[in-house]
């Protein structure tokens, strides 16, 4: 996909915007005083593939806690600012990377002023960042409620103060929590400013309605080439919101694979085995040692290792028996019981040696004992599992009739 050109600003050591990989963003839940309860929480986000994080700078102890994090962070840190502008300058004082500005809730052109001053003569980038909830009262009386024009006006007021003061260091999101108007309001944005933006639906709430809505807007605006780093707003530990965004960035090819993709039948009344659980202990197994393979289990051999064979490891379940494959070619049977074991020590060979390697290595009667199995249970089951010459015949008694 064709992204959007933008102009690009850097949070830390982070680029965002031109030809920068998209970031992926995530916040912490600790309280930000608590220095060692939040660094605990970064470095987690950080090994989840978080590239940027926030924390809330709401009070005075907030930002003398930013002035320890900051320097022991593995990531850059971006200062959440919500009505106390002073609490901006402090967050500056204490070292951060980057600010996040609400236009809704830091009204006076003074104060906005002054801050972005302080951002420009110490380099820090500043994300507009407005929110449907929190919308200007005189904008949303102007425009009739958050509407994505009234989404878009906030941002460029905010915009036009920060440029009497030359100031343009800028990112900027118009997140709302209604999917549609989120999507309608981004599309208005991008052909209304060239600055990188951050997506997000904001309040998404729980899993799984909250993963569904969030990778619906966001998912939509990046196929489209619009976003620039995006943040999962979750109900739920933080982890999550950075595993997320990273597993949407690499599905949607944006990101390099940095652990496994995971690839599993939705299992039928022709699985061997109980897929569910064969995919979700592949898929701990496999996470927890970063493997950065497409990795496929497959609920039977028939169709399996076909309709997998572009995975760079599977394996398929028959009578008894898995049958593991590497780039569709089948090179070990191995007992049912040993299927997740298997697989774990053939994803560790591919990423020691190579794909091809391991093919070449393959057990040489492993292919001929697979054909053979997979004969049997189509024999047993029969060829025609749709029962596709009985509903010919039909069609043509309809069709003669």
């Amino acid at each position: 996909m064709e992204r959007r050109k933008t102009r690009q600003v850097v949070v830390g050591n982070v680029p965002v915007g031109g030809d920068a990989p998209v970031s992926v963003q995530s916040m912490t839940t600790t309280k930000t005083a608590d220095v060692e309860g939040t660094l605990a929480q970064i470095y987690a986000l950080a090994a989840a593939g978080c590239d940027i994080v926030r924390c809330t700078c709401n009070e005075e102890e907030a930002a003398e806690g930013l002035a320890h994090i900051v320097s022991r962070s593995p990531v850059p840190i971006v200062a959440d600012i919500h009505f106390q502008y002073k609490l901006a300058l402090a967050a500056i004082e204490a070292g951060v990377h980057a600010l996040r500005l609400n236009p809704g809730n830091i009204r006076k052109p003074e104060h906005i002023k002054l801050v972005a001053s302080e951002a420009r003569d110490r380099g820090l980038p500043i994300r507009i960042g407005v929110n449907a909830g929190s919308l200007d009262p005189d904008i949303a009386e102007e425009f009739g409620g958050a509407t994505p024009e009234a989404l878009v006006a906030s941002a460029v007021r905010e915009l036009d103060y920060f440029r009497e003061v030359d100031f343009d260091d800028v990112k900027i999101s118009v997140k709302a929590s209604n999917v549609p108007l989120m999507i309608d309001a981004y599309r208005l944005l991008a052909e209304t400013v060239d600055y990188p933006l951050h997506l997000g639906v904001t309040e998404a709430g729980p899993p799984p309605a909250g993963l569904v809505k969030s990778t619906a807007g966001i998912g939509t605006l990046l196929s489209e080439g619009i976003g620039d780093t995006i943040r999962y707003s979750l109900t739920a530990d933080p982890v999550e919101e950075a595993r997320a965004g990273r597993t949407l960035l690499e599905a949607l090819g944006l990101r390099e694979r940095k652990n496994v993709d995971l690839i599993a039948c939705p299992s039928c009344g022709r699985a061997e085995v109980d897929v569910i659980q064969v995919a979700t202990a592949a898929q701990q197994a496999l996470e927890a040692r970063n493997i950065p393979l497409q990795v496929a289990v497959m609920g039977c051999v028939v169709n399996g290792p076909g309709e997998a064979r572009d995975a760079d490891l599977g394996i398929a379940a028959g009578r008894g028996k898995g049958h593991l494959f590497v780039k569709g070619h089948v090179v070990r049977v191995v007992p049912e019981a040993q299927m997740v074991e298997a697989l774990l020590e053939e994803a560790e060979a591919i990423v020691a040696e190579g794909i091809e390697a391991r093919i070449a290595a393959a057990d040489a009667n492993a292919e001929a004992i697979a054909a053979a199995e997979r004969e049997q249970l189509i024999e047993l089951r029969g060829v025609d599992v749709n029962h596709s010459l009985d509903k010919i015949a039909r069609i043509r008694e309809i069709a003669d009739d």
